[in-house]
């Protein structure tokens, strides 16, 4: 098992290594990205672009400039902003993760208790009323956009019925980090929170029910039962843990993407500044440092977790070990 986890983690360095290379080569591959002319402002002479291409080491070789990047973004820390001169990108890293991970870990504990619950139910009280109920209503749950629910949730929470007693307490859109006041961090982040497990909750719960009446099907699950399990035991030992497999792949994917920016629709609609609204900021002002610091802080959670995923993956079925 401990050299299953090393060769994961030892793919998932590479993975990003690569991936740093990839990112630096497209942003200098772009047609028409000039960092150096952008930073100069409009009808710059040869001299002030020439003075900020020394300035930023950009007039150096490719390979020089990724390895001066590098080395001032992992060893030294010091790397700055193109766009805004003289501010480092790590604080503003460190400033917008907590936001991201609050808003991203709530939904994520949210979706999987509900989705477990739901295609559990449904997989169980299969053929009765209530399973194409909880279906339909995970179907409604997929096809809701989320920008979409955000705008509705604010239009409500924050408008129209904000003074009653349903709204009251919700404070206006923005953050408020853990350390200063936990309660306003909740409620900063609850309607969030919901908001964004809605699409996960639907399709988690669909993803988990399909597994398990595809798992109540095979042969140690019949056996189970014919040797005097209970129907809880059968279903807890075996049919659930099984069919938790590709649901644990998929969480994997889903939360490494969301932690590495996909969570930016929520973050904008609700105001919170995190990773996401960061990233688009920096791709707006074609500023490579901090896409740079983004890219490599996703690609950092979507190897780990992954690998992670891998090895939990491997846990719950041995035969994974072995490939």
């Amino acid at each position: 098992m401990i050299a299953f986890a090393l060769r994961r983690f030892g793919s998932a360095l590479l993975v990003m290594v690569a991936l740093s290379m990839l990112v630096f080569l497209i942003f200098f591959a772009t047609p028409g990205v000039d960092p150096a002319r952008q930073m100069a402002g409009k009808n710059p002479s040869p001299e002030t672009i020439a003075a900020i291409e020394a300035e930023f080491g950009l007039d150096k070789p490719l390979p020089v400039q990724y390895l001066s990047m590098m080395d001032r973004l992992v060893v030294s820390r010091d790397l700055e902003s193109y766009s805004n001169r003289g501010v480092r990108i790590l604080p503003q890293l460190a400033r917008a993760t907590p936001v991201t991970l609050s808003l991203v870990l709530g939904a994520a504990v949210l979706w999987v208790v509900v989705s477990i619950v739901m295609g559990v139910a449904a997989a169980t009280l299969r053929g009765r009323v209530w399973d194409p109920v909880l279906m339909g209503l995970a179907l409604v749950a997929m096809s809701m956009p989320v920008f979409w629910v955000g705008q509705v949730a604010n239009l409500f929470s924050q408008d129209r019925w904000h003074d009653t007693f349903l709204f009251s307490w919700v404070p206006p859109l923005g953050y408020t980090p853990l350390t200063e006041d936990p309660v306003m961090w909740f409620k900063h982040l609850v309607i969030p929170w919901i908001t964004l497990a809605l699409l996960y909750i639907g399709l988690y719960s669909r993803v988990l029910r399909s597994a398990m009446i595809e798992t109540e099907s095979q042969d140690f699950v019949r056996t189970a039962r014919a040797k005097g399990l209970s129907r809880r035991r059968v279903l807890a030992r075996h049919t659930l843990r099984n069919s938790m497999l590709g649901f644990v792949s998929l969480f994997g994917l889903d939360l490494g993407a969301l932690i590495a920016g996909s969570a930016l629709l929520t973050e904008v609609v609700f105001g919170l500044p995190g990773i996401g609204r960061l990233t688009y900021r920096a791709l707006a002002n074609l500023d490579l440092p901090v896409i740079m610091a983004t890219v490599l802080y996703g690609a950092f959670f979507v190897v780990v977790l992954n690998a992670l995923v891998d090895i939990l993956y491997a846990r719950l079925d041995p035969r994974i070990r072995e490939a």
